[in-house]
């Protein structure tokens, strides 16, 4: 049957002799299945997989994109598939029609499963086969409890008693992962239910930071959703103390403490993955304010063909990360998608071959195959320490977390001298931006022009929900903006489509649903090396930069606008005219 499977990917292009021989050795050093391997290397998708395993097994390909995966709504198909069985065996009903019950599920070789659902159902089975990826969002979508927030919070609360409230510290081991799923009760259940209930539905309405602060006359609860923050039904006031000492305990905080700031972490366990929190408490005039920024594992993707590059600007990447020795740096905002798109960057050129080595903070996402290390600046380890120390571990690729001072991109320069390629990224406005801000800190210019391979800066755009997406024709003044600001050709404008937000219960009213990364992606060539050598001068710069015929992060913008990807009102609000 393997063999069958390797046939039908080869016959399709997908896989070819040296990348199964690097599938092979893989899977025999980590452990892993060979399919596991294909995926972690990225030689083939998860959803090509999928797709070459039905062709395998005859059993029908669903997905969200065919609109198999879309249960039937008037049919009442949780009373067949319990949300409990449906979440541990990643299974999902989708419709019924002449007394059978079909399904979507990851693995339709299972009999013992589908023996099971026959005798649960009283109904024949007829299995469909998808990712685990989309299986895991639908059943989000199928089960989810939008009211649970609410309807928690809405319960009759009295003002915590210190005494009782013993049930808020239920884990007696402190790196075990919260089980959102297990029943509480006792004194303090009610809170402790709060906090679940408030994790539970960020994790559903794809949220990325929860903020929960005190004001003089009101509490407010907001999620930050695709980068913008929402009201969302607030606790009692009396409530707000409770449940930050139940998150303070998770992160093994000290509940007493609050006059400083503290930081911390914790784990849950939610729909057969584990999702991540990094907590940040804060006092302010009216009390603690308290911030949790979501790490989803499960709802990530370090495919690099879904981020957003261009064809061109993905190949500029990909050959300057194939290159021996060099400095590749990746420039933006906080929380623009930096690390997600270095992070993609190594998935992509990871070999058994080469070393691979990281340092950051934190490791928000865990490479299998790749060395990572936590920067703990406390106990000296900094990035300037940590990068002195890889070059003693015969790295090949270095990735630093972020340059933030001399001492650091010092070190960086010293590793691609030395013959080490590296990644890393910097806060400024514009790709660009990073050679003078590099200068700046002391690097000579002569030597980052010999050393610099590639800059590039990226932003977030919010992607369009499918199902409320409205067609509409723009002014003739935004047509003739994108024509002069994108260099996309006046014969090509009978093919663009254009959409506006509308909002339905899918996305939560906001008319959006993910969001996807533009770029400005700037190989060096000679022409851009001599003008590093002879100025720090912006313009001169970008002239230069330009005239590579790269696109700046407003004409990537518009490539998604007329696509019908994203909005142009999105486009204008997170790029300026002259980037």
């Amino acid at each position: 049957m393997a063999k069958q499977l390797i046939d039908i990917l080869k016959d399709s292009g997908k896989l070819s002799e040296e990348n199964l021989k690097k599938a092979e050795l893989h899977a025999k050093q980590n452990g892993n299945s060979l399919n596991e391997s294909f995926i972690a290397l990225g030689i083939i998708s998860e959803e090509e997989l999928t797709q070459a395993i039905s062709k395998q097994l005859s059993v029908p390909y669903a997905s969200k994109q065919n609109g198999i995966l879309n249960p039937e709504k008037e049919q009442n198909l949780s009373k067949y598939v319990p949300e409990k069985f449906a979440r541990e065996n990643v299974i999902l009903p989708l419709f019924v029609e002449d007394n059978t019950l079909a399904v979507a599920l990851n693995d339709p070789s299972n009999v013992f499963l589908l023996d099971n659902l026959r005798m649960m159902s009283g109904l024949e089975i007829q299995p469909f086969i998808a990712s685990k990826s989309q299986l895991f969002q639908a059943l989000d979508v199928f089960y989810a409890k939008k009211d649970l927030l609410e309807e928690v919070i809405s319960e009759e609360v009295k003002e915590a008693d210190p005494d009782s409230m013993e049930n808020l510290d239920e884990i007696s081991n402190p790196d075990a992962k919260v089980d959102l799923d297990k029943e509480v009760t006792g004194a303090g259940a009610h809170y402790v239910k709060m906090v679940n209930a408030i994790l539970r539905q960020a994790m559903q309405e794809r949220v990325s930071d929860i903020h929960l602060e005190l004001f003089d006359e009101r509490v407010s609860l907001r999620f930050r959703i695709d980068g913008s923050l929402y009201e969302r039904t607030s606790p009692a006031r009396e409530a707000v103390g409770a449940i930050i000492s139940r998150i303070k305990i998770l992160s093994k905080l000290d509940i007493a403490e609050k006059r400083l700031p503290q930081d911390g972490s914790f784990a849950v366990k939610f729909q057969n993955r584990t999702v991540e929190f990094r907590v940040s408490v804060c006092p302010t005039v009216f009390g603690e304010k308290l911030v949790i920024r979501v790490l989803d594992k499960g709802s990530g993707d370090l495919n690099i063909d879904k981020l957003g590059f261009e064809p061109r600007q993905k190949k500029d990447f990909l050959d300057a990360a194939a290159l021996p020795h060099g400095l590749i740096f990746l420039t933006g905002p906080t929380g623009s998608g930096k690390t997600t798109t270095l992070n993609a960057v190594l998935t992509s050129i990871k070999s058994p071959e080469y070393n691979f080595m990281t340092l950051e903070d934190p490791v928000e996402y865990k490479l299998s195959g790749i060395s990572q290390v936590q920067v703990k600046p406390q106990i000296g380890l900094t990035f300037a320490a940590g990068l002195r120390s890889f070059l003693r571990q015969d790295p090949d690729v270095i990735l630093v977390g972020e340059v933030r001072d001399s001492e650091t991109a010092e070190a960086c320069l010293k590793a691609a001298l030395t013959g080490h390629l590296v990644l890393s990224t910097l806060h400024t406005n514009e790709a660009i931006g990073a050679v003078p801000r590099l200068i700046d800190m002391g690097i000579e210019p002569f030597l980052l022009a010999s050393s610099l391979a590639l800059v590039a800066a990226q932003r977030l755009v919010r992607m369009l929900c499918p199902y409320c997406k409205v067609p509409y024709v723009p002014s003739q003044d935004i047509i003739e903006q994108i024509l002069r600001e994108s260099g996309l050709s006046a014969k090509d404008k009978a093919a663009w489509t254009f959409f506006k937000a509308s909002g339905c219960p899918k996305c939560s009213g906001t008319g959006y649903m993910g969001r996807r990364a533009i770029y400005e992606v700037y190989k060096v060539n000679e022409s851009m090396r001599n003008t590093i050598y002879q100025t720090k001068d912006l313009l001169e710069l970008k002239k230069a930069a330009r005239s590579t015929g790269a696109w700046n992060l407003r004409a990537s913008g518009w490539r998604k606008a007329v696509t019908g990807i994203t909005t142009v009102d999105e486009v204008l609000s997170v790029t300026l005219e002259n980037e």
